[in-house]
């Protein structure tokens, strides 16, 4: 049996890790692949050494060299990244190398919609305050007043807790609630799919075309952009991060939004303009925000974004579940196998 050969480009000592491990166990699935894995952080001219006659790389948190590497390697056919991601690549140049770049195929789809949706939930009933509070030891810090005397508390000694109040038009359901999707591929599809079932009325705007019967499935109605942006309760974003989305929301799209509005991030920080959004925030332009993702990252202690109220922030972790790991291993050497045998790649990312 002939056998064939991909590399995975990752930091020294990967294949020693949970992740590296799910790599080779998938690759045994394959019967006719061999895994090399090469030390990202050598010399460019040793990764080439390497990975000479390699037409697949697997690339495991190491993006430098990318470009240099397909120039240098006649044989190099596809580079398959974990993440749904692939701004950090530049896809044009590799293109033009006869090189392919496959995202994960959707391996976090479900891990991003439901982050997506908890975000959501999480603002609109203060999710944070009401944890942050309890762990304080102030409990019902925001107690309804006219129920004070039908609510008996026991005051923790230790805690400053005193019966306060709360502002019962900023907490909400979801049910009747209009949703802007912008983007409905993988993540985007799945968020109107769950929503759906929570009685929200679902939007959607995307630049690409979908068959009838996708769309269906979503029971989304399509719309323009300023619709969505002016209609919707809340617009949650599922677009890559490219030329054409870079500050795709910026100030006038926030002017656009309602003022009880909320804006969802969990594609990449950039795609909004982070300076324009705190301005939004603190003159209550739009009512609060859910954000897995900044302009950098790690967010920086000083950003405004973590002193703002109705804002709850995560660190990036939209796709961390153990089921998004098995996925996005499994897809990674399945596809990387099929174009080491000669075949087409999935999941191929326009070179935009």
């Amino acid at each position: 049996m002939k056998r064939y050969s991909v590399a995975v480009l990752a930091p020294k000592g990967y294949e020693e890790t949970e992740r590296g491990k799910d790599l080779i166990y998938f690759a045994s699935k394959e019967h006719d692949v061999d895994l090399i894995f090469v030390d990202g952080e050598s010399s460019l001219d040793k990764i080439i050494e390497e990975c000479t006659n390699v037409k697949s790389i697997i690339t495991q948190g190491v993006y430098k060299y990318i470009t240099e590497l397909a120039k240098n390697l006649d044989s190099l056919k596809l580079i398959q990244t974990p993440s749904a991601g692939t701004d950090w690549l530049e896809k044009s140049k590799l293109y033009e190398l006869g090189v392919s770049v496959s995202n994960n195929g959707g391996g976090n789809a479900v891990a991003v919609a439901e982050h997506a949706i908890a975000l959501m939930f999480s603002v609109y009933r203060k999710l944070d305050l009401q944890i942050s509070n309890v762990k304080s030891g102030n409990y019902q810090d925001f107690a309804v007043p006219d129920l004070m005397d039908d609510i008996k508390f026991t005051k923790n000694p230790s805690s400053t807790y005193t019966p306060g109040s709360w502002n019962r038009k900023e907490y909400h359901t979801l049910v009747g609630k209009k949703i802007g999707i912008i983007g409905l591929g993988r993540i985007g599809s799945r968020v109107a799919k769950r929503l759906f079932g929570w009685e929200c009325e679902l939007i959607y705007h995307d630049v690409a075309t979908f068959p009838d019967s996708y769309i269906k499935e979503t029971n989304a109605k399509q719309v323009s952009l300023d619709e969505l942006l002016s209609t919707s309760d809340i617009v949650t974003l599922h677009v890559p991060l490219e030329k054409t989305t870079r500050h795709m929301i910026s100030t006038d799209e926030l002017k656009m939004m309602k003022s009880n509005a909320i804006l969802i991030n969990t594609s990449r920080g950039s795609v909004v303009d982070e300076q324009a959004l705190i301005e939004a925030l603190n003159q209550k332009i739009i009512f609060g925000a859910g954000l897995d993702v900044t302009e950098v990252e790690p967010i920086e202690m000083d950003n405004p974004l973590l002193h703002l109220e109705n804002v709850i922030l995560t660190p990036h972790f939209a796709t961390r579940a153990y089921e998004s790991e098995i996925n996005i291993a499994s897809f990674a050497v399945k596809n990387a196998s099929k174009v080491a045998r000669g075949d087409k790649p999935d999941s191929v990312v326009p070179p935009v």
